[in-house]
């Protein structure tokens, strides 16, 4: 539907989008996302388990979780029995206007996705530890952008990983190698917890709160793509070798791979602060994307 609107007297064309036509979408997204690991992340296992010694126990576990990742894409079944909570990241075109309310057709796709879907509802009040029952409310990221589209990127976020994550507030002077510190010693002290091999989003700069949001936002990225910035790829690089060279591997089973990647992103921040926070995600680093 195509709306104009006068604006000091330059005619604008706005794309009014209904908010109940992201229902099916966000449904449809959360399903995916839990059953059909992306290929970029098969791609990486398996390139890590051509790593590892024949006969080892990291190969031996790399080679269930590349069967089991194939299975649930062919059966259609989750990847995880922890289906997560739903991170919904919602990029709007400036040029497109919402009509109606966002954060209710959101939830509702995700209510569906994991009523229909028989997914697991692991969503409860903090307090009282009731269970929600669908799993909603869903945690929604919404920023804007330029163009007419809206795209929707849902990403189940399981908690055996997301405990595991952390938020630093460095002085200035800790630099570069304080930065690397944090980002090992987070996939260091989770070991096993996180189901490793994971992958390390890692958000430097902006306050405590934008920082961890950047962060999460690097677990979207293409699995090993660098930072277009050298100054930060070189943290990535650095930080992944050191978290290798740990010997974790595999489930913490030993071996050469205990995270597939490390990304990492900049911001600016205050002269007095150096946040960071290291957001982890497990061997099934689980997304799906939509352009609507």
């Amino acid at each position: 539907m195509i709306h104009v609107i006068p604006c000091r007297k330059v005619l604008k064309t706005v794309r009014i989008v209904p908010a109940v036509q992201l229902i099916e979408p966000v449904r449809r997204l959360c399903l995916d996302a839990c059953c059909n690991l992306p290929p970029d992340v098969e791609s990486s296992l398996i390139t890590a388990r051509d790593k590892e010694k024949d006969g080892s126990a990291a190969r031996s576990v790399l080679d269930q979780l590349i069967d089991n990742q194939r299975l649930a894409r062919q059966k259609y079944r989750p990847i995880c029995q922890d289906t997560g909570m739903a991170v919904v990241f919602v990029d709007i075109g400036q040029e497109v206007y919402i009509e109606g309310d966002l954060y209710a057709a959101v939830n509702e796709g995700v209510s569906k996705a994991y009523t229909e879907g028989y997914l697991r509802k692991s969503v409860l009040d903090p307090i009282t530890r009731v269970n929600t029952g669908d799993n909603t409310p869903a945690v929604l990221h919404a920023r804007f952008v330029s163009g007419d589209k809206i795209t929707l990127t849902v990403a189940p976020k399981g908690f055996g990983s997301e405990n595991m994550s952390r938020v630093f507030m460095l002085a200035p002077s800790a630099g570069i190698e304080g930065i690397i510190n944090c980002i090992v010693t987070t996939v260091r002290d989770a070991g096993a917890s996180a189901c490793p091999p994971v992958v390390a989003g890692v958000g430097i700069g902006g306050t405590m709160e934008s920082c961890a949001l950047l962060a999460k936002r690097q677990l979207l990225r293409p699995l090993g793509e660098s930072s277009s910035r050298d100054d930060v790829a070189q943290i990535e690089r650095e930080a992944l070798n050191r978290i290798n060279a740990l010997g974790g591997g595999p489930m913490g089973f030993g071996g050469a791979t205990s995270a597939l990647a490390v990304h990492a992103a900049a911001e600016p921040t205050h002269i007095a602060g150096l946040p960071v926070a290291v957001n982890l995600q497990c061997h099934a680093c689980r997304h799906a994307s939509e352009e609507v």
